[in-house]
C-alpha cells in the first residue's frame, strides 16, 4: 500500500510539473506574440501619422501601409488557434468571426478594389483598428507580465464604446462604396454557363456580408459590455448555455 501511494504521489508530481511547464511555455509565447503585435500596430500608427504630416492628404495613405497592414492583420489568425487549443479561454467562434471579417475587409475589399482606397471610410476604420489593437495588445502584454497600469485597463474597457461603432461604420461605408465597382467589373463572380455549372455573384455576397452586421454587431458589443462590467466593476457575469 505504501509503495502504491508513493507511486501515485510521484506520478501526480510529474503531471503537475508537466502542466507548469506547458503553462510557462504558453505564457512565454503569448507574451512574445502580444509584444510583437503591439509593436506592429504601433509601426502602422507611426507610418500613417508620418504620411499625413508629409503629404497633407489621405490619398495614397492606404497603399503606403498596405503591406504591413496585411501582414499583421493576417497573422492575427494565430489567435483562432490560441482559442482552439485552449491556450486562451475565449470563444473560438467569437474570435474567428472578428479576425476573419477583418481579413476579408483587408484582402477581398480594400486591397482588391483600388478605386475605394482613398475613401474617408477606409481611413476611418484604419485609425479605429490601429487605436483598438494598440490598446488591446498592450493590455494583454502588461497583464501577462503582471504589470498592468490602470489607465491601460481603463482604455481597453472604455474606448471600445466609441471606437467599435465608428469602426463598424467605416467598414460598412467602405463596402457600400465598393458595390458599384464590383457590379461593373464582375470581380470574383461566376456566371452561367461554365464548366462547373455554378453561379456566384460577389456583389450580392457583399450585401449579405453587410447585412450580417445587423445580428453580429449587437452580440459582440454586448459581449464587450459584459466583459467591461466584470473587469472594471467586479460583477459576476453568468453566461447562459446555448
Amino acid at each position: 500500500m505504501a509503495s502504491s501511494e508513493e507511486d501515485g504521489t510521484v506520478e501526480e508530481k510529474e503531471n503537475n510539473n508537466k502542466r507548469r511547464t506547458k503553462s510557462a511555455l504558453a505564457t512565454a509565447w503569448l507574451t512574445f506574440y502580444n509584444i510583437a503585435m503591439t509593436a506592429g500596430w504601433l509601426v502602422l500608427a507611426i507610418a500613417m501619422m508620418r504620411f499625413y504630416i508629409q503629404k497633407g492628404t489621405r490619398k495614397g495613405l492606404y497603399r503606403s501601409i498596405a503591406r504591413t497592414l496585411k501582414f499583421f492583420q493576417t497573422f492575427a489568425l494565430v489567435e483562432v488557434g490560441h482559442c482552439a487549443f485552449g491556450i486562451v479561454k475565449t470563444s473560438v467562434i467569437v474570435t474567428g468571426v472578428q479576425v476573419c471579417s477583418r481579413i476579408f475587409m483587408v484582402w477581398f475589399i480594400t486591397n482588391s478594389i483600388r478605386q475605394i482606397q482613398n475613401e474617408e471610410s477606409v481611413i476611418l476604420f484604419l485609425v479605429v483598428w490601429t487605436m483598438t489593437e494598440i490598446t488591446r495588445y498592450s493590455y494583454y502584454t502588461f497583464n501577462l507580465l503582471h504589470l498592468l497600469p490602470y489607465f491601460i485597463k481603463w482604455a481597453r474597457y472604455n474606448l471600445f464604446i466609441i471606437l467599435y461603432p465608428l469602426g463598424v461604420a467605416g467598414e460598412l461605408l467602405t463596402i457600400y462604396a465598393a458595390l458599384p465597382f464590383v457590379r461593373r467589373s464582375g470581380m470574383y463572380s461566376m456566371r452561367l454557363p461554365n464548366k462547373y455549372n455554378v453561379s456566384f455573384d460577389y456583389y450580392y455576397c457583399l450585401i449579405v456580408f453587410m447585412l450580417s452586421y445587423i445580428p453580429l454587431f449587437p452580440q459582440l458589443f454586448l459581449h464587450m459590455l459584459r466583459q467591461r462590467r466584470r473587469v472594471l466593476h467586479g460583477e459576476v457575469i453568468v453566461e447562459k448555455d446555448d
